[in-house]
């Protein structure tokens, strides 16, 4: 019976809306910059407060500087981003008829770089600090110490120097400096100790907001989680039965009883234990003889710690941490983190306890497993199922069939091409 072809379709026409999109032709990336900026707003390059290398910042006169935090992808799932021109309402009927032709572009990375905000104060550390060609502890004007440094990048010179920001700027150096009047202006003096108030003040609105959930639960709750302690269930049973020598028979049976039942098992087994499963919420445990309001005193501390060691490492240099330190440590310290010093510490003699009384114990434990090996683990399998998939998707449907077959009792292949038996003399 011959083929027949359907119709051909009728030709479209033709329009100059729809292109293929190219990928653009340099790496571009993707800003997400705040709103309600001014015109005067800017990209500047400016030294990184740690690291002194140049890196780009938004600065903008009205609201101040903000820093670029990078949002990628996963490396498993690559993403792209699509770029096209806003959409304008027709202004006539000939603009209906002749639509002007949109172009757009693609990027193959898919990072986004957020503009979040920056405080000033650590851009003027470094000016002001006594290691700087400012001076050593010396009274001197805003200006004055700018200008000592000659070699300042053009761009930090910029903010520095720009009217609208002026004010900010010199509220922001007083914050960290000790000030006094001469005349009509200001002279500033760095100041290591109202800096750490400065920092201190920043942690504890850090705390009181609340940390991220990953980082409450890796730097919070298993830094304070109480480890678990081996109890000998034979240290049970005796301590429960003093007299046993007067009941042999019934104290058999009740200590029997109580080897078995929930309660005996609840007792000698349930104690917070050192990690904490990922996506589960452990609660701080408290110490013993202490009430609620101690280990949640000890968690905010932890908290400040912890937002502190951020700010040091992000944002101040190195000799300066180290005196932040310093000044942490000694007795006129603002805030005082004895408490969670001491709680850590007795955390730790805790968990050389706990290992060492399971080591001895038991033997037949196998090593828990770290968290870099359960994530290596992860990994592991996780590429193992993708080359699966892709094993799966290339094979032809032929191969999938054939896999389907029952071979009970069937000679392999290579049963055939074996050796030939000896031939008979």
């Amino acid at each position: 019976m011959p083929r027949t072809r359907s119709a051909a379709p009728a030709e479209q026409p033709k329009s100059t809306e729809h292109k293929n999109l190219m990928a653009a032709e340099r790496p571009s990336k993707t800003f997400v910059l705040p709103a309600s900026t001014s015109a005067d707003a800017r990209l500047v390059s400016l030294p990184n407060p740690q690291s002194t290398e140049l890196n780009r910042y938004f600065f903008c006169p009205e609201r101040g500087l903000f820093e670029f935090t990078v949002v990628a992808a996963p490396s498993h799932q690559p993403r792209s981003i699509l770029f096209t021109p806003c959409a304008r309402e027709p202004i006539s009927v000939s603009d209906i008829e002749k639509p002007t032709p949109s172009t757009g572009s693609i990027s193959k990375k898919a990072d986004l770089l957020v503009a979040t905000p920056i405080d000033p104060v650590f851009f003027l550390v470094p000016l002001l600090s006594p290691s700087s060609k400012s001076g050593q502890s010396l009274y001197q004007p805003l200006d004055d110490i700018i200008d000592s440094n000659d070699d300042l990048p053009p761009h930090l010179r910029h903010v520095l120097y720009d009217d609208k920001f002026r004010n900010t700027l010199l509220a922001r150096a007083e914050a960290i400096c000790d000030t006094v009047e001469a005349g009509d202006e200001k002279m500033l003096r760095f100041n290591e100790t109202k800096l750490l108030k400065e920092l201190i003040a920043k942690a504890e609105r850090m705390a009181t907001q609340g940390l991220p959930p990953s980082l409450e639960e890796r730097f919070i709750r298993q830094a304070l989680a109480a480890p678990l302690m081996s109890v000998k269930r034979d240290d049970v049973v005796t301590s429960q039965t003093p007299n046993a020598k007067e009941n042999d028979g019934e104290t058999s049976t009740n200590s029997d009883e109580r080897q078995d039942s929930p309660s005996t098992m609840t007792t000698t087994t349930t104690t917070p234990s050192v990690s904490t499963p990922a996506g589960e919420s452990t609660p701080v445990p408290q110490p013993a003889g202490e009430d609620s309001s101690f280990a949640e005193n000890v968690a905010r501390l932890l908290r400040i710690s912890t937002a502190l060691a951020f700010m040091k490492e992000s944002y101040l240099p190195k000799a300066l941490r180290t005196r932040i330190d310093e000044l942490l440590a000694a007795p006129e310290s603002p805030l005082d983190f004895k408490p969670l010093t001491d709680r850590l510490k007795e955390l730790v003699e805790l968990r050389a306890e706990a290992h060492s009384s399971r080591t001895m114990s038991d033997f037949s434990r196998k090593r828990g497993l770290d968290e870099e090996e359960v994530e290596a683990r992860a990994e592991k399998k996780r590429k193992k199922d993708e080359e699966d998939k892709k094993a799966k998707a290339s094979e032809s449907r032929g191969v999938r069939d054939l896999k389907k077959v029952n071979t009970t009792g069937m000679k392999k292949m290579s049963d055939f091409f074996g050796k030939a038996a000896a031939k008979k003399t």
